[in-house]
C-alpha cells in the first residue's frame, strides 16, 4: 500500500513576490524597480518597457517578451512611467496595504512558513543610496513580527525580478561588477535587521534565468552572450558573499539558492534526441554547480572560450565562490517539457512540442507530477543537499459562482504533486524540507502582467486591467489545503 508520509518538521507553505503581489509601487519611499516600468501584456502580446526621449512626454515603447532578446531603448532615452498606462506591478495584489488581512488568512490556512521577497527599491530606492529608508525597514519588520506572532516561519529572497531601476540607469544592470557590493550592502542592511526573524535567506529567485530574462532579472538593456555571462558570474558571487556575512551575523541561518527547474525529455530514442534533453539538463546544472559546488563545470567553461568570453575575475573570486555554497536548494517546478532535433510544428515557447501523454492546463501547459518527483532524484542525487519546493502550482482563469470558487483541477493538480514529493521522500529517499506552493493569494504574472492566471487558494478581485475592490475569497482549493496541513499532508 503507498504510503503517504511527510517530515514532522515539514514546511507547508505558499510563495509571492513583492514586484508581483506587493503594489505600493511609490509608497513609503519606495523607488522604482524593472518591474514599474512594464505595462500588461498577454498571451499574444508582449510586455513593453515605457520611455522617452529628452525633454519629451511622448511614451515609447520597447518589447520585452522572447527570450534571449535584445531589448533595444534608444541610448538618450528616459525610462519613465507615464500617468496615462497601466502598469501592473503599481498595485498588484495591494499586499502594502492589506497585509494584516493576508496575513492572517494565511495564519487561518495553517501556514507553517511564507516565502515572500523583500524589494530591494523599497529599502535603497535608488540601490546605491547612502543610508537605507527607513520606512522601508519598517514595513517589512511590521510583516515578520506578525509572521512570529503566527508562528509562521518567513523563506525571504533578497532579489525576485525587480532591480532597482536605478541599477539599470546607472550601472547597466547586473553586467557591471559594482552592482556586486551594493547588494551585498543591502543584503547585510536586511539580514542585520531582521536577524531574529527570519531563518531560511535565498539570494536570489531563479537565477538561472538571468541570461534569458535579462531585463526583468538582470535589469540589462541591450547585452551580448558576454554580458549575459559576466551578470551571471557576478551573481554567484554576490550570493557567496551574502553567504560569508550571513554566516558572521548568525551561524545557523539556512542560506540557499533558487533555480527554475523543467524537466526535459527527448522526444524520441535517437540519439540526437538524448544528447538535447541532456543540454536542456545543464542549463540549470551549470547554474547549481556554481552555487553548490563552488566551480563551473567543464563544459561551461569550454564554452565561453569558443565564444570568447572573458568572464572579469578578481584575485579573490574562487576562494569566495568556493568557501561559500549554499545549505539548501530551492527550486520551481510547474511542467515539463520536450526536446528533439526534429523540425515539429507545434512548438511551445521554450519547452518545446507538445507531449501526447500529459493532459494540459488551459496556457497549454503538460501536468506531469512524475516529473517533479523525477526533478527531486535527479537534484538530490547530483548534489546531496536538501531541496525545498519553493514554487508549484496550476495557473486557472478562476470563476465566481455564487459567491464561491470551485477549483477542483487546481486541488487534483497540487494534490497529484504531494504524491509524488511523498514517494519522492519514503520510496527514493529523498530529503525534501518544504512546498511552498506559487501566488498562494493570486498575484501577477510575470510574463505577461494580467492575473486571470490564477495560481492562489485565495481568490484577489481585481482583474487584468487593476480594476476590482481587491477583497479577498477563499476558494475550495482553501479548505483542502488547510486539512492537509492540518493532517501533515496524511489526508490528500
Amino acid at each position: 500500500m503507498r504510503e503517504i508520509k511527510f517530515p514532522e518538521n515539514f514546511l507547508w507553505g505558499g510563495a509571492t513576490s513583492a514586484s508581483q503581489f506587493e503594489g505600493g509601487y511609490t509608497k513609503g519611499g519606495k523607488g522604482l524597480t524593472v518591474s514599474d516600468v512594464l505595462t500588461v501584456g498577454s498571451k499574444n502580446r508582449n510586455r513593453k518597457i515605457t520611455w522617452a526621449f529628452p525633454n519629451s512626454d511622448e511614451i515609447q515603447y520597447s518589447d520585452v517578451g522572447g527570450f534571449w532578446g535584445d531589448i533595444t531603448v534608444n541610448d538618450e532615452g528616459v525610462i519613465k512611467v507615464f500617468q496615462n498606462e497601466y502598469y501592473p506591478s503599481h498595485n498588484a495584489s495591494d499586499f502594502y496595504s492589506r497585509y494584516e488581512e493576508d496575513l492572517a488568512l494565511l495564519h487561518e490556512l495553517g501556514l507553517k512558513s511564507y516565502r515572500m521577497s523583500i524589494s530591494w527599491s523599497r529599502i535603497y530606492p535608488n540601490g546605491d543610496d547612502e543610508i537605507p529608508n527607513q520606512e522601508g525597514l519598517k514595513f517589512y519588520r511590521q510583516i515578520f513580527e506578525l509572521c512570529h506572532k503566527y508562528h509562521i516561519k518567513p523563506i525571504v529572497t533578497l532579489e525576485h525580478y525587480d532591480v532597482p531601476l536605478g541599477i539599470t540607469v546607472k550601472y547597466g544592470g547586473w553586467k557591471n561588477r559594482r552592482v556586486i557590493d551594493l547588494f551585498v550592502r543591502y543584503a547585510e542592511t536586511v539580514i542585520t535587521e531582521y536577524k531574529n526573524f527570519v531563518d531560511y535567506w535565498i539570494p536570489f529567485n531563479e537565477i538561472n534565468s538571468v541570461t534569458v530574462e535579462t531585463f526583468k532579472n538582470a535589469g540589462m538593456l541591450k547585452c551580448n552572450d558576454g554580458d549575459r555571462a559576466q551578470a551571471a558570474y557576478n551573481k554567484f558571487l554576490a550570493s557567496a558573499l551574502t553567504y560569508k556575512i550571513a554566516k558572521k551575523i548568525r551561524p545557523d541561518f539556512q542560506i540557499g539558492c533558487m533555480v527554475a527547474m523543467t524537466l526535459s525529455y527527448p522526444k524520441t530514442c535517437a540519439p540526437e534526441d538524448q544528447f538535447e534533453a541532456l543540454k536542456r539538463c545543464r542549463e540549470y546544472d551549470s547554474f547549481l554547480d556554481v552555487l553548490v559546488k563552488g566551480t563551473y563545470p567543464n563544459y561551461k567553461l569550454i564554452e565561453y572560450k569558443q565564444k570568447n568570453i572573458k568572464l572579469n575575475i578578481e584575485t579573490k573570486d574562487e576562494e569566495i565562490l568556493s568557501q561559500s555554497c549554499v545549505d539548501f536548494i530551492g527550486f520551481s517546478y510547474y511542467t515539463s517539457g520536450v526536446v528533439t532535433k526534429q523540425k515539429v510544428e507545434n512548438e511551445l515557447h521554450l519547452l518545446g512540442p507538445t507531449n501526447p501523454y500529459l493532459k494540459t492546463n488551459a496556457w497549454g501547459w503538460g501536468i506531469d507530477p512524475l516529473g517533479l518527483r523525477y526533478s527531486l532524484n535527479y537534484l538530490y542525487d547530483r548534489y546531496k543537499k536538501p531541496l525545498f519546493i519553493v514554487e508549484n502550482g496550476y495557473g486557472d482563469n478562476d470563476i465566481i459562482e455564487n459567491g464561491s470558487i470551485k477549483d477542483n483541477e487546481r486541488i487534483d493538480y497540487m494534490k497529484s504533486h504531494l504524491l509524488s514529493v511523498s514517494d519522492a521522500i519514503n520510496i527514493d529517499g529523498v530529503n525534501v524540507i518544504g512546498y511552498t506552493p506559487w501566488g498562494i493569494i493570486d498575484c501577477i504574472s510575470l510574463g505577461t502582467g494580467e492575473i486571470k492566471k490564477r495560481y492562489g487558494v485565495i481568490y484577489v478581485d481585481v482583474d487584468s486591467e487593476g480594476k476590482g475592490s481587491f477583497s479577498r475569497i477563499k476558494k475550495q482549493s482553501f479548505y483542502w489545503y488547510q486539512n492537509v496541513i492540518k493532517t501533515n499532508g496524511k489526508d490528500l
